[in-house]
């Protein structure tokens, strides 16, 4: 994933970065991990993300960083 430091957040670019997601593709397997998170449990939607060959930090950012996450975008 492309890091894109926030320009509002002057030289605090580490703790306020926006990511973009690459592809429809990747959003779809992000938003419906957290939907299992939501409604099952962390493990189960770790393992999801897992076998579609996410990222550990992207994982790691989505399901223990909620505050993280990217505003939901209307599809």
């Amino acid at each position: 994933m492309t890091q894109v430091p926030n320009p509002m957040a002057g030289n605090l670019a580490l703790d306020e970065t926006t990511y973009e997601r690459r592809d429809v593709r990747s959003r779809d397997i992000v938003d419906h991990a957290i939907s299992v998170q939501e409604t099952h449990n962390t493990m189960s939607a770790l393992e999801y993300m897992k076998s579609h060959d996410v990222a550990a930090e992207v994982i790691e950012r989505v399901l223990l960083g909620p505050d993280r996450r990217r505003a939901i975008e209307a599809y």
